[in-house]
């Protein structure tokens, strides 16, 4: 049994017991969270596709905590002006682990 579910403009197709990585959310470990904007859902019965959701299908997922992205490296550079500038960022997501997916 898997989902495609939506969140922060990304869709992820999980299934239960899978971790994954969302955009952080002031959450700390072993918050639930639940997912309600469910694309499609694949069962014994079939897929069901929504249009664009499905209402009955809800997905939950445990919070394990924070982690963080790759570093990224950001350089502006002006050529002949001797203007440089580097600098790094480092994106925060949460680690989640799906509980449940239910679908009535």
């Amino acid at each position: 049994m898997y989902a495609i579910i939506e969140d922060g403009g990304r869709q992820f197709k999980v299934e239960e017991g899978q971790q994954f990585d969302i955009d952080y959310r002031d959450l700390s470990a072993g918050d639930q969270i639940t997912f309600d904007r469910v694309l499609a859902c694949r069962d014994d019965d079939g897929l069901k596709v929504g249009q664009p959701t499905l209402e009955s299908v809800t997905v939950t997922a445990e919070v394990l905590g924070v982690s963080q992205g790759p570093k990224l490296g950001v350089q502006k550079f002006r050529r002949r002006k001797n203007v440089h500038r580097k600098t790094g960022h480092r994106q925060l997501y949460n680690r989640v682990k799906v509980q449940t997916i239910e679908t009535a």
